[in-house]
């Protein structure tokens, strides 16, 4: 049985309501009433109550976690209910910690909810994560992960991590005493751009569920001490293939996180992983963009030629009349056949990967290529409301 974070701290009573509603934990050997009196002893902040928060919210408050702590800053949209079942339909348009709190208030009265309705950055993230026994990190972008290992790694609390990207997905238990943090995995970040969001890139409805209830599980374990957590353990997650595999990771000495400590205080996490230039960079020319009703305009006088860098997948499911498909692995074959001397927009769902397309043409030499600000879900609602949102 491995040690519980909390230690040796003193631990509250149950009241009979409680020993009446968790008695399913109360008669598990491993857990038992000192098990339960840890869960609710402790303080755990998740950050996130997206795909991944929505999971963890809804089972820790149901364990009997005495106080979560929820970092969010973003409001419910309709695409955000095909996975994240901690909101609703009658949420949409209102902050996600509005209705994970009356969400969790529902699930279990007895539970104590602090929301920080802000990102999470270098400035405020060690005043917010510290005082918590345990943070699980449900967020979706490489800067905020870095952000997180490094905070937990500076206070010494336990990150539980979770990823999902498709059908694929990523667990495991980072900056404990004896293993190794995120950093030992991923020493750098993708370059960026490399791996797609999930608005970009998609993600089965059930996976974030999926995984988000493994690290839920591994919370659990930390805070009773019992099982076997996946420190030193990266578990693997193959969703169409139905298969599960750890893989064994091993704290890195070079570690400029929890290795040699290097890192002393939070950086620019932007900067790090390549989201923003670096003070002292090279100047990178301005973006040409157009806006969609420019774009309708032009359409209209037959003056300009639009390229839609999305798959074909995509093109099924909404599409601008009068653009040509060239998915954006295909692209710079494709850049030979272009004219020079005809002026192009490229366009993709949100203007990433159209940016991408348009940096290849001026490489090319292209002179009159324009990005479709917003992609083609600003034109849908700047311009053509019959074209799909997705």
């Amino acid at each position: 049985m491995t040690r519980s974070i909390l230690g040796s701290r003193e631990l509250p009573s149950l009241s009979n309501d409680e020993i009446h509603r968790y008695s399913r934990h109360l008669i598990l050997p491993d857990v038992g009433v000192e098990g339960q009196r840890r869960l609710k002893a402790a303080r755990v902040l998740l950050i996130g109550a997206g795909g991944l928060g929505s999971p963890l919210a809804l089972y820790l408050a149901a364990a009997g976690v005495g106080h979560l702590g929820l970092v969010d800053f973003d409001v419910v949209d309709v695409t955000n209910l095909q996975r994240q079942v901690l909101h609703g339909t009658k949420d949409i348009g209102r902050p996600k910690l509005d209705s994970a709190r009356d969400r969790i208030h529902d699930v279990n009265p007895h539970v104590e909810l602090t929301t920080y309705e802000t990102a999470l950055t270098s400035a405020n993230a060690l005043e917010i994560l510290r005082g918590y026994d345990l943070v699980i990190d449900g967020t979706d972008n490489f800067a905020t992960r870095y952000l997180v290992n490094d905070a937990c790694v500076l206070l010494g609390i336990p990150n539980v991590y979770g990823s999902i990207f498709r059908f694929e997905g990523q667990a495991s238990v980072f900056s404990t005493d004896d293993g190794p943090c995120y950093r030992c995995l991923y020493p750098e970040p993708p370059p960026p751009g490399l791996v797609p969001s999930c608005a970009e890139g998609g993600v089965l409805g059930v996976l974030p569920g999926l995984v988000g209830t493994i690290q839920a599980t591994e919370a659990i374990k930390l805070i009773c001490g019992i099982g076997e957590p996946l420190i030193g353990r990266l578990l693997l997650i193959d969703a169409l293939g139905a298969t599960f595999r750890t893989v064994k990771l091993r704290k890195n000495p070079k570690c400029p996180s929890c290795g040699t400590r290097e890192i002393t205080q939070l950086i620019d996490y932007e900067q790090f992983c390549g989201l923003k230039p670096a003070p002292d960079a090279p100047k990178i020319a301005e973006l040409p963009e157009i806006t969609p009703r420019e774009l309708a305009e032009r359409l209209r006088a037959g003056d300009v030629t639009l390229i839609d860098v999305r798959e074909p997948f995509e093109w099924e499911i909404a599409r601008i009349d009068g653009a040509t498909l060239v998915p954006l692995a295909t692209f710079p074959a494709h850049i030979a056949s272009l004219d020079p001397a005809r002026e192009y927009v490229i366009q993709c769902k949100g203007g990433v990967r159209s940016a991408k397309a348009v940096r290849q043409l001026q490489a090319a030499g292209f002179t009159k290529v324009h990005n479709l600000a917003g992609g083609i879900l600003r034109g849908s609602a700047d311009v053509d409301p019959t074209v799909a949102k997705y």
